[in-house]
């Protein structure tokens, strides 16, 4: 059994708890998105491309065992790649119905993200969510 979307952030959480200052939970989301599989030339198509995003964002939704969807994301700038990633570990793995039935502002609230990014990037964060909400409404 994966672990179910609350218990992702809840592990999320514990992790930026554990660091000190926003600079700190910065570079960490800088790493987490250094970690991402890259995008192949073929999916970073327009097909994929994420309106609504100040930065160039890409992301694939293919079906996963069970029924659950799986994500792939990319972007050409850093802080985006690690949000990216976070979205990525939150939704990657789980059905759609969790998926929607998930409150991601909620979720972003208690990561502390609502105030510590700009209002261009929590757009582009809530254009993300958005376009994995709709891949999984297709979906159910």
């Amino acid at each position: 059994m994966s672990a179910t979307i609350t218990d992702v952030l809840n592990d999320l959480v514990a992790e930026f708890e554990l660091m000190g200052d926003w600079e700190d939970r910065y570079r960490y989301i800088i790493d987490l998105g250094r970690e991402l599989k890259p995008l192949t030339e073929a999916e970073r198509s327009d097909a994929n491309k994420v309106r609504g995003c100040a930065s160039q964002v890409w992301l694939i939704t293919t079906p996963g065992p069970a029924g659950a969807l799986c994500f792939g994301g990319d972007s050409d700038a850093h802080i985006v790649r690690g949000l990216i990633a976070i979205l990525l570990r939150l939704y990657s793995g789980q059905t759609p119905a969790d998926i929607l039935a998930f409150d991601a502002k909620a979720a972003f609230e208690r990561l502390g993200l609502g105030g510590a990014l700009s209002a261009q990037r929590s757009n582009g964060l809530y254009s993300m969510v958005e376009r994995i909400r709709r891949d999984a409404q297709a979906a159910a």
